[in-house]
C-alpha cells in the first residue's frame, strides 16, 4: 500500500480569463486532484487584490484545495500549474500531521 500525504496548495487565477474562463480553470483542476487524489475540500476565496503587480496585474482569483495523495503527485500538480494560461501563481504544502 502506498504512503500518502496531507497538501494543501493555492493558486491564482488572472482576471483577465474573465468569469467563464476562471471557473473553468477552477474545474479543471478541481478534476485532476479528484482523479490522482482524495480531494478533502475546495475553497474559492475569489477576488483579491495582490500585494505586489505580477504580470501587470493588480487583482487575481485566489482558490485553496486541500487534498491526500502519494508523494509524487504534488510534483505533476506543480507543472500543470506553470503551463496553464491564467494560472499566475501556486504553491504546494505538505500539511503536518496533528
Amino acid at each position: 500500500m502506498a504512503v500518502t500525504a496531507n497538501y494543501e496548495t493555492v493558486m491564482i487565477i488572472s482576471m483577465k480569463k474573465g468569469e467563464e474562463g476562471i471557473q473553468a480553470i477552477v474545474e479543471k483542476f478541481k478534476a485532476l486532484i479528484e482523479k490522482h487524489a482524495t480531494l478533502k475540500n475546495v475553497d474559492e476565496w475569489g477576488k483579491r487584490k495582490l500585494a505586489y503587480l505580477i504580470n501587470k496585474e493588480s487583482e487575481g482569483y485566489y482558490v485553496l484545495f486541500d487534498f491526500e495523495s502519494e508523494a509524487e503527485f504534488p510534483a505533476e500538480l506543480d507543472r500543470i500549474y506553470k503551463i496553464t494560461e491564467g494560472v499566475m501563481r501556486s504553491m504546494i504544502i505538505k500539511k503536518e500531521v496533528e
